[in-house]
């Protein structure tokens, strides 16, 4: 068994859609990033890279290079997924905690748990995604930017 933790912070701007876990969530801002920003596809990409020791996604898909401008996060969560199964694992579980003050997010949880355990192809009841603010305190609680933490638990796939 391998794990590995992940860590992600955008910063939220008008003129952009909001994307986390690959569901678009209405709101009047969306986040700044060099790919379409989705902050839990990104620390959960982080947590998984870090379970096998291949580095951060900066290493994989650097920020530099135009071929990464705006691209769907979902489809480099794609690429990690193959890097994992072509070391010989397989995702065992894995936990996520959104932090945002706003937009409020429970209604949406159901959905992104969904659309990340279809991604992933594994089963709903090895995703956990949930969401906190931080009663107004730090970057996030004033509305500047949403952050979350990720952690997997790797398993060896069975021959």
């Amino acid at each position: 068994m391998r794990i590995g933790q992940g860590f992600d912070v955008h910063r939220l701007v008008s003129g952009r859609r909001l994307i986390l876990g690959g569901v678009e969530v209405p709101y009047e801002m969306g986040l700044l990033g060099h790919s379409d920003a989705d902050v839990l596809i990104h620390a959960l990409m982080d947590a998984l890279l870090g379970a096998i020791g291949t580095g951060d996604i900066g290493v994989h898909f650097p920020d530099r290079d135009p071929d990464y401008k705006d691209i769907d996060s979902t489809l480099l969560l794609q690429r990690v997924l193959s890097l994992i199964n072509n070391q010989g694992y397989q995702i065992a579980n894995l936990d996520a905690t959104i932090i945002a003050e706003r937009p409020k997010l429970a209604g949406y949880i159901p959905q992104i748990r969904q659309r990340i355990a279809d991604l992933a192809r594994i089963d709903i009841g090895r995703v956990s995604i949930k969401a906190t603010t931080t009663e107004g305190l730090g970057f996030t609680g004033r509305g500047e930017g949403i952050g979350v933490l990720a952690v997997v638990l790797l398993e060896q796939k069975q021959s």
